[in-house]
């Protein structure tokens, strides 16, 4: 049997010098491993006495376990100076600016909902908001869509199933249009009443100027005394601020509306090329939206008298709006999460819209 302070004292000495985590593996091994030296050791308690073996064994058992202790404190101090040392060579430069590619941009659509928001705000227009899931008297009824309107049929509206009924009149729908903010509002407000309702809308299509999900602000104006002249001047200085110009060709062709009587589509003047479309100039016209003044039975089911009040209501598409703004051909990239599609068309986030400041950059026309 070795002198085991003279043993403990070159085993300690081992350990101090390991200099790596490889190293102190090795020395691991060595040291209490199967066939490590104090299991050496320990084998050799067999040659001696019993009370030998049993005085030798403990100091042993001690022995092995200020090895452990001091090869788990050398571990830690291993792991300590091996971090630092990848620290001081993987270094990030904190102070690089950041990469131009990595900016983010504003998506067309967002930006020109600032926009309609900012223009509507400055003559007066609350911002109001709906559910997306809706019954179907606020998505139909109530804006007189009776039960075999053709704007009610599957192939153009998503349904959703009741749980509680299997009644399908009580069945829930995407919906199909911003309108029914309108109905909620009516329901919950007393006129006068000016608001603009933007945000989705969901319809079972889908091809280059249509998408089952897009976007949609509708207006409604309700109080005393409206006429359809209100209408008109509200949509041309609309129009006239949307695309930042000072004057543009307007016209109104009668149509037809469930929820508004008289209805009317209004046209803006254009010029059509196949290479261009430049908005206020030309003798071509473009279909931007409808309108009309709100139908006696819309008023009756938001719980306002017809006969003492009268309003307008108007809709138009955001995406549509984008795609003349800033000449964007097919609706449907809007929505195919391509960065390089969004690295062109999209706006920086401190291109903020306002009447004051400017809508957009690029000079008021298409491009």
């Amino acid at each position: 049997m070795e002198n085991l302070e003279n043993l403990k004292s070159e085993l300690l000495a081992e350990i101090a010098g390991v200099s790596d985590l490889k190293a102190w593996d090795e020395c691991r091994v060595a040291l209490i491993g199967k066939k490590g030296k104090i299991t050496e050791q320990l084998k050799g308690l067999s040659a001696l006495s019993l009370e030998q073996k049993i005085e030798t064994g403990k100091k042993l058992n001690v022995l092995k376990s200020e090895i452990e202790a001091a090869l788990a404190a050398r571990k830690e101090v291993l792991e300590v100076e091996e971090l630092n040392k990848k620290l001081m060579t993987e270094t990030v430069d904190v102070t690089l600016p950041i990469r131009p590619e990595a900016q983010g941009r504003i998506h067309p659509v967002s930006k020109i909902y600032e926009e309609v928001v900012a223009i509507f705000g400055e003559m007066g227009f609350e911002v109001a908001e709906g559910p997306d899931i809706e019954d179907q008297f606020h998505n139909f009824n109530a804006l007189n869509m009776p039960a075999n309107h053709p704007a009610r049929q599957m192939q153009d509206t998503f349904y959703i199933p009741n749980k509680n009924s299997d009644d399908f009149d009580d069945s829930y729908v995407v919906r199909t249009h911003t309108s029914p903010v309108q109905i909620r509002t009516m329901e919950a407000k007393r006129p006068p009443i000016r608001i603009i309702a933007p945000g989705r809308t969901y319809r079972s299509d889908y091809d280059a100027t249509h998408t089952p999900m897009f976007h949609q602000v509708e207006g409604l104006v309700i109080d005393k005394n409206i006429t359809m002249a209100h209408l008109k001047g509200c949509l041309y200085d609309f129009v006239k601020a949307f695309f930042e110009l000072d004057e543009i060709p307007v016209r109104y062709r009668p149509s037809y509306f469930p929820f508004t009587e008289p209805s009317a589509e209004m046209d803006i003047g254009c010029l059509k090329t196949k290479t261009e479309l430049k908005i206020g100039a030309g003798t071509d016209w473009l279909e931007i939206l409808g309108c009309g003044m709100v139908h006696p039975s819309v008023l009756k089911a938001g719980g306002i008298d017809p006969d003492e009040y009268q309003g307008f209501a108007f809709g138009v598409g955001i995406d549509r709006l984008a795609m003349l703004k800033y000449g964007i051909p097919d609706l449907r990239t809007f929505f195919e999460s391509d960065i390089r599609w969004l690295k062109h068309y999209g706006f920086t986030p401190l291109d903020f819209s306002s009447m004051t400041g400017g809508l957009s950059n690029n000079g008021g026309s298409a491009r």
